[in-house]
């Protein structure tokens, strides 16, 4: 709903990576002077690889689970966007509190409406981590979840629930693959959903693709886990 397509995306992604059609030239020149006896970089251009880490994330070993690194927060009284709760944000991962349209008001998505957009184009990827909230205390979570999905995704498949913290609140949270039929392939998407004294919280992660939302993992899991009292 929110996100650009997949098609667009890859235009979008190669400008992001240096890869314009007028470079071509020069690396044609390049390699003419320096004859085939180097080898290409392995995370660029010509080994066809995307780079293995980005900004705002760490390996903690060879093959091993990334950690993001934590570049902030939001959340609180005098950031960008005023919520329930506060969490930690991956470096350079950049929020904006969502601002009310004077015609079509703030865009509602099942018992939930849209506060706030963090975005990852700063720190390298395309897609936004998204703050929802609405409802009161005593709201069900899950519910409020599973009406979120609804609404999101009319097409969707493998769609997997299971309970789950974020920092100490308890939460319901879901994965699944969004088939949208304007998509060019199915992408994974995820959202968690807890309570609050000010209501319920939604947190959503979607992405150009499900590349990207693989890569941005580490920044939703670094806000997930820090979940705390604004």
């Amino acid at each position: 709903m929110f996100e650009l397509t997949q098609g667009w995306g890859i235009v979008v992604r190669g400008l992001m990576r240096g890869t314009a059609v007028g470079l071509v030239p020069a690396v044609l020149a390049m390699v003419v002077l320096t004859g085939c006896s180097s080898e290409p970089e392995p995370d660029g251009p010509a080994g066809g690889a995307k780079t293995a880490a980005k900004s705002g994330t760490e390996s903690a070993a060879k093959g091993g689970t990334k950690k993001a690194a934590k570049g902030g927060a939001v959340g609180a009284a005098g950031s960008p966007c005023a919520l329930p709760v506060s969490f930690d944000l991956a470096a350079d991962w950049k929020p904006k509190a969502v601002k009310d349209d004077p015609e079509f008001g703030l865009p509602k998505q099942g018992l939930v409406t849209l506060v706030c957009e963090i975005d990852a184009k700063p720190a390298g990827n395309i897609g936004f981590l998204r703050v929802w909230t609405g409802g009161g205390s005593g709201d069900d979570a899950r519910k409020a979840l599973e009406a979120f999905v609804a609404a999101e995704a009319k097409s969707r498949d493998k769609v997997a629930y299971s309970a789950t913290k974020a920092g100490r609140y308890a939460a319901a949270e879901v994965t699944y693959l969004n088939t949208n039929e304007f998509l060019d392939a199915p992408k994974k998407e995820r959202a968690l959903a807890f309570t609050t004294p000010r209501g319920v919280v939604v947190l959503h992660l979607g992405g150009l693709d499900s590349e990207e939302h693989e890569q941005m993992l580490p920044a939703y899991e670094l806000a997930k886990k820090s979940v705390r009292s604004a």
